[in-house]
């Protein structure tokens, strides 16, 4: 017979489970990124432990911004949440590439109340009223967060992919809608519009779950923050990479986490 867990063990335990959720991969799943114009394309929303499978819970739908080809802001239609996925369709009437992202940013902030731990997150315009200013022990880090795809209606270009200059971003060197198996494709990453030099990049396959192994495959930037990725197998691939500094944009946070992650397609030669 198992002991009961003593009670100090329970509270270690209940204390770790944020930090076992924050383990979960966002991703955004496009039916297609290479098209015709006027063509359609469905894309699904997931967080998940594993990338591309449906079985944790469906992504928020808030901060989705789309970007057209000529730079302009253009709205999903037909956006829907379920339990296990978010969904939502996308005409592409223009010719060219588009970027589909939802953006994250915000506080976290920890303190202690009444001898209770308190935990909180928000935006830094509600930070003042609704965190004690002098809260005992209190710590407070910035997030901010990019997911992306893309989809290309004929020819590509790339207004659309022009870095925003913070946080972390993708900026492809070789084409965004030409990537081969068989063939080396080049990003390079910026942190705050600069080169992210010796960042891990990680790059997960579709299909984990009919694989014994995750699969992952891990590389670093080199000084100019260029990493080159070669294809062994068509379908979505996951991209991510994270940063940690102290490189904060707001005066209430002393530590900022920066992440991005991006899902692109690979194509038969």
């Amino acid at each position: 017979m198992t002991k009961p867990m003593p009670k100090l063990a329970l509270l270690l335990l209940a204390a770790a489970l944020p930090f076992a959720a924050s383990a979960h991969k966002g991703w955004l799943a496009p039916s297609k990124t290479v098209l015709n114009v006027d063509q359609w394309i469905t894309v699904d929303a997931g967080v998940s432990t594993d990338p591309f499978v449906r079985d944790h819970n469906a992504m928020k739908l808030d901060n989705l911004v789309i970007t057209a080809p000529d730079g302009t802001t253009v709205a999903a239609e037909n956006t829907a949440s379920g339990k296990l996925r978010s969904t939502f369709d996308l005409q592409l009437k223009q010719a060219g590439t588009y970027r589909i992202a939802i953006l994250n940013e915000g506080l976290n902030a920890s303190w202690t109340e009444d001898g209770k731990p308190k935990r909180w997150r928000g935006t830094a315009d509600k930070f003042a009223a609704e965190v004690p200013a002098k809260a005992e022990g209190l710590k407070v880090s910035e997030s901010q967060g990019r997911l992306e795809t893309f989809a290309t209606a004929g020819k590509p270009n790339d207004t659309a992919l022009k870095p925003t200059g913070k946080g972390l971003e993708l900026v492809p060197v070789s084409g965004i809608a030409d990537l081969f198996v068989g063939e080396e494709a080049t990003f390079r990453f910026l942190l705050d519009g600069k080169p992210a030099p010796n960042l891990e990049v990680e790059v997960i396959r579709d299909g984990t779950r009919y694989r014994n192994t995750i699969g992952e495959k891990t590389f670093k930037t080199d000084a100019e923050g260029q990493v080159k990725l070669s294809w062994t197998e068509p379908g979505l691939h996951y991209l991510s990479a994270s940063v940690q500094d102290a490189r904060t944009s707001v005066p209430q946070a002393k530590e900022r986490r920066a992440s991005y992650t991006a899902t692109v397609e690979v194509l038969s030669p």
